[in-house]
């Protein structure tokens, strides 16, 4: 692994993670042209820590006024409880297909594009149509809302589906607007991302040795500063333009993927 290729793709992971483009199959694709491979695919699901430091990061003060009140206030604990229960579907179907997900569907780059251009189309079609959101706060989100949003989140296990663009596009069709289904999205990654990571590195460590160590340490830190910047600054941008740019941007690369598959073979 060069260090060139684990910095890219600690960039493409930091910056692609919260936006509904689909880190992993941006990082899949990149790694599989690059050349670039890690044993079990354990650097693609690890530098995603980097991610999730950057929300407690830029997120600390929310999530320090949540934990203050979260023994007295029932609200906070309505949205704590809604997190866990969005979480819960994810954290079930993840474990017990874990196997089949990376062996199977992380090595198949056609799939990967494919579901790159259809999620591009799905989301240009959400952005444009004419919802009337019920839901404006992350705090005042139902838990069985939060628990659809958590079921929708499970189509992201296939790369390319992106888990903020299935949970935003999730959040969107059943009342949210635009900004809180951004930011229960950014919420309900630190579990899922968490949760993701603490059971790759538990099914993979004893294949890891120093150099995978090293890169991942490089692409994580690389991630966090990406996702730092993008995490200060999505939600003021998709409040004023909505998801159409990430829409078009899902289709170009999925077809530029697609015509490069073709004419490499």
């Amino acid at each position: 692994m060069q260090t060139w290729q684990v910095i890219l793709l600690g960039l493409l992971e930091g910056l692609t993670e919260f936006i509904p483009v689909s880190s992993t199959g941006h990082v899949l694709l990149a790694g599989y042209f690059l050349g670039f491979d890690s044993p079990g695919k354990t650097f693609e699901v690890l530098i995603q820590l980097g991610a999730i430091l950057a929300i407690l990061t830029v997120y600390s003060a929310k999530i320090l006024r949540i934990l203050f009140d979260l023994p007295s206030d029932q609200r906070t604990q309505k949205f704590v409880l809604g997190i866990l229960i969005a979480f819960l579907p994810a954290a079930v179907i993840g474990a017990s297909a874990h196997t089949f997900i990376k062996a199977v569907l992380f090595e198949s780059p056609v799939l990967i594009c494919s579901t790159l251009i259809i999620g591009g189309i799905i989301l240009l079609f959400v952005d444009k149509m004419e919802l009337k959101p019920k839901y404006h706060d992350v705090m005042d989100y139902p838990p069985s809302l939060a628990f659809k949003i958590g079921l929708v989140q499970c189509l992201a296990m296939i790369p390319g589906v992106s888990r903020s663009g299935s949970t935003i596009v999730g959040a969107l069709l059943l009342g949210a607007d635009k900004r809180s289904a951004a930011e229960f999205s950014f919420f309900l990654a630190m579990p899922t991302m968490a949760g993701a990571f603490a059971y790759d590195l538990y099914k993979n460590w004893n294949v890891i040795d120093a150099d995978d160590t090293t890169s991942i340490i490089i692409g994580f830190v690389t991630a966090f500063f990406a996702a730092v910047v993008v995490v200060r600054y999505l939600l003021e941008f998709v409040s004023r333009h909505g998801y159409a740019l990430f829409g078009w941007w899902r289709i170009l690369v999925g077809g530029a993927g697609l015509g490069a598959l073709y004419v490499l073979g």
